[in-house]
């Protein structure tokens, strides 16, 4: 999980990747994507992205603006198997069915058209307004990543704000409360 921000006019140059699942999210700016597979793209906030790196490919991403920031999470996943055949997906998710209520966006099988990653992990993406609340089960034998994009939280009593990430482990029940509008991302791991 690594937080971004990338200055007007800046990014990082052709570099390459393999056997990686990355997913890119961003909350503000554009972010231009140029890849070997032949792929060139603009993210802009509230897309995501998926990039198999598999077998291998390059790729750039740049900050086209000429004056505003661009903020983004990209996640790194390792995948279920090496030599997987590179591949690229991006789609925007309606911000309106994560209001209150856990979207799926990324998942091994593709579930409600969310992005197709090639390991055992559900990504979801929640808008929990100020003063609402939340549960979310977790399977005995699941973990759990949390990060807080926006806002401030707190998860089972203990209070986190934008850019805190909370491992779990050995927990059955998450019960997350807003004290400001918030955005959190939460990866369902084996």
């Amino acid at each position: 999980m690594n937080e971004d921000r990338v200055a007007a006019s800046q990014g990082f140059g052709t570099h390459g990747h393999s056997d990686m699942e990355i997913v890119s999210y961003v909350l503000e700016g554009a972010l231009e994507h140029k890849d070997s597979m032949g792929n060139g793209e603009v993210l802009k906030p509230g897309e995501f992205q998926r990039i198999t790196a598999g077998t291998g490919i390059t790729h750039s991403e740049f900050n086209g603006s000429d004056s505003q920031t661009t903020h983004f999470y990209q996640i790194w996943l390792l995948p279920e198997r090496k030599g997987i055949e590179p591949s690229y997906e991006q789609k925007s998710f309606d911000s309106a069915e994560r209001i209150n209520r856990w979207q799926l966006v990324a998942s091994r099988d593709a579930a409600s058209g969310s992005l197709l990653i090639h390991q055992d992990a559900r990504i979801y993406l929640l808008d929990l307004e100020q003063g609402k609340s939340i549960e979310q089960t977790l399977p005995v034998d699941r973990h759990a990543w949390i990060q807080v994009l926006r806002g401030s939280v707190s998860l089972n009593g203990e209070k986190l704000t934008a850019g805190d990430g909370v491992a779990v482990s050995d927990e059955t029940q998450l019960h997350f409360e807003a004290s400001t509008n918030a955005e959190i991302m939460l990866f369902d791991l084996a």
